[in-house]
Formats: structure tokens, C-alpha cells, sequence
């Protein structure tokens, strides 16, 4: 276990803001995981387990705890007749695992690649785009339980998955720490009806061939014209929440003109959409940048606080709120 002291969080975290941890420790083992909690409890500080830093936000006065960072790697696959599991450490880059997957002709998790953060991260808040979501294919993960000092397995029904949740970033936000996970995939491709903007680059394209490897490259493609890479541009991905309404509330919007996806997993606004139609888009404020390739991402260019980006985000929610009656929910949490 590696014991850093006094690391600033903007380092850390892909919108780069944020002042000093008292303490990062990077576990290598399983049996360090217990070590690091131990090391906190010893100086009776908080912890916070932390990822690639994608998805977190760091404030201006840092974090007086223990940030704890998985540093396990490594992809192993088990073949059976029912399909074929995967088991990923959770401090596995996740793009990495996607790569793995789509290398051996396996389907199920293809259309999330490209997104930025480790694999222990993905069931916390459910990942998904193009129409699939981790919690299609995760069959369980391995955990360290901080409540019993116990390591545990945890099933795909014990996390109660939803969109954009878990147990793990709501009921039971910073009791476990993701050791590895296990994901069940099948040889074969994505099956029709497409999510709308895969849909439309694969027809602008001439592409019919639906496996894999070519779903990715697909999406690696519309991600690098609508995603700034987070080691170019300062940013955490998608900003905010899509919306989703009911099947009564999605034939109103629709008879408004708005458009809405009607996918398995709902109906969903698109809220990039909304912050266009406010008027954000590529608007500056505060030093961050509204992208105006995908207003869902907020690029900070030159905001020297976390102070700026909560102004940024309470101008936009609340002229998205004024304008179409919906408040916008922020993607990335809080360290503090």
C-alpha cells in the first residue's frame, strides 16, 4: 500500500479542481483494502474511495481524510456453455475491459466504450450509453464490507440497479469498496433497434456489420466528435442526468416537438437538448465552457474554483428550470 500525503484533488479528478487530500492511499491486493480502512480509522478520518476521477468533484478547502484509490488490475476470462464471465479487478481501466471483450467477439458491453474511469467504478453508478448499461451484464462484484470488516460477493439483484444508481452511490453510499467484478457476456452482436445517434452514424456510414468490434469502433467514433478527452480538456463527461418521464408525459413533449428516445429502459429527454434550447450552448460562464459539440459536458477552461463551477451549474439548471419545467440533476458527486 502506497501512502501519499497532501495530494491536490484537482489532480486527481478530470475537472481539475479541488484542494489537498490529507492522505491518498493506492491499494495493489485485496488484503490492503482492509489495511487502508484501518490506516483511517487509526487517525479517526473519513475515507472516500476514488476512481480515475471522471466522475468526482473536488472542492476548495480538499478533503481533511483518506482518499483510497484501487490500484488492482488485471481481466480473467472463464469459458462455460452458458456464456462467458469475465472477471475484471476493480482498478482495471474500464476502456481496457471493453477492448478485452470486443478483441474474443463478445457481446454486451461494446456500446460503452470510451467511457473514462476504472472498472470498479462502473456498477457503482450504473454506466450506460447506446442503449446498454453495466447492470445488463454485471453478475456480481467482489467487495471489502466497511460496516462488518468483512470481504463479500454481492449480486447483480443485491444492488439495485436503476438508472444512473446503485446501492453503492445511494442506500449504501461508502460501505463497500469494489475489489473486482464479474460480468457474464456471450459471443454474437447488438441486435436492431439501434439508440438514435448510433443508429444514424451507422446508416450515414453504409455499416452493417453490427459485431463487436465494429459497434465500438462506431462509438469510439461519435464519442471523439462529441466528448472532449478528459487528459486534453478539463471536464467529468456528462454533466447532467438525461430525463426521464412517463409514457403519458413523453406523448406531451413529443406533441411539443421534443425530442425523446423511447428505449427499454424508458423514456428519456435528452438534456443536452434542453441546454441548447436555453441558449447554452458553447456559452461561457464563470471559466466553464458549455461544449458546443454536446451540451450534457462542461469543459473548464479557466474557472479557479469550485465556486465558479457551482455558479456555471446554477445558471444553467435554472434557466433549463424556467424554460421547460424540468431541474436538471448533476452527474458527478461531491468529495467532501
Amino acid at each position: 500500500m502506497r501512502v501519499n500525503e497532501n495530494i491536490l484533488i484537482s489532480s486527481l479528478t478530470t475537472m481539475r479542481l479541488g484542494g489537498p487530500a490529507r492522505y491518498v492511499l493506492e491499494v495493489e491486493t485485496p488484503g490492503e483494502v482492509a489495511d487502508a480502512y484501518g490506516f483511517a480509522e487509526q487517525y479517526r478520518l473519513p475515507t472516500f474511495p476514488l476512481g480515475y476521477g471522471a466522475n468526482t468533484l473536488g472542492h476548495d478547502e480538499g478533503f481533511n481524510g483518506v482518499i483510497i484509490i484501487n490500484r488492482m488490475q488485471g481481466i480473467a476470462d472463464d469459458f462455460s456453455a452458458d456464456g462467458v464471465r469475465l472477471k475484471v479487478m476493480g482498478g482495471e481501466y474500464w476502456d481496457n475491459v471493453v477492448a478485452h471483450a470486443c478483441e474474443k467477439g463478445l457481446t454486451g458491453i461494446e456500446a460503452l466504450s470510451k467511457i473514462p474511469g476504472l472498472a470498479g467504478s462502473a456498477p457503482v453508478q450504473n454506466i450506460g450509453a447506446y442503449g446498454q448499461q453495466i447492470s445488463d451484464v454485471l453478475e456480481s462484484i467482489d467487495v471489502y464490507d466497511t460496516a462488518s470488516k468483512t470481504y463479500k460477493t454481492l449480486s447483480n439483484s443485491d444492488l439495485n440497479f436503476n438508472y444512473r444508481e446503485s446501492i453503492l452511490n445511494t442506500t449504501e453510499r461508502g460501505r463497500y469498496f469494489v475489489i473486482s467484478i464479474t460480468l457474464k457476456l456471450n459471443s454474437g452482436e447488438m441486435s436492431r433497434p439501434f439508440y438514435n445517434s448510433l443508429e444514424r452514424y451507422l446508416s450515414d456510414h453504409s455499416i452493417t456489420d453490427y459485431s463487436p468490434a465494429s459497434i465500438r469502433e462506431a462509438v469510439s467514433a461519435i464519442r471523439a466528435e462529441k466528448l472532449p478527452d478528459p487528459l486534453e480538456k478539463a471536464s467529468s463527461g456528462s454533466f447532467f442526468h438525461n430525463i426521464y418521464v412517463s409514457d403519458e408525459e413523453a406523448e406531451k413533449v413529443e406533441e411539443k416537438g421534443y425530442p425523446i428516445h423511447r428505449g427499454k429502459d424508458g423514456n428519456k429527454i435528452n438534456a443536452g437538448w434542453l441546454i441548447e434550447q436555453a441558449g447554452f450552448k458553447g456559452k461561457l460562464i464563470n471559466g466553464i465552457r458549455v461544449s458546443d459539440k454536446a451540451c450534457l459536458v462542461l469543459i473548464n477552461e479557466s474557472a479557479q474554483s469550485y465556486n465558479d463551477l457551482a455558479k456555471a451549474r446554477e445558471e444553467i439548471v435554472g434557466k433549463v428550470y424556467d424554460k421547460f419545467g424540468y431541474w436538471l440533476k448533476q452527474e458527478p458527486v461531491e468529495l467532501q
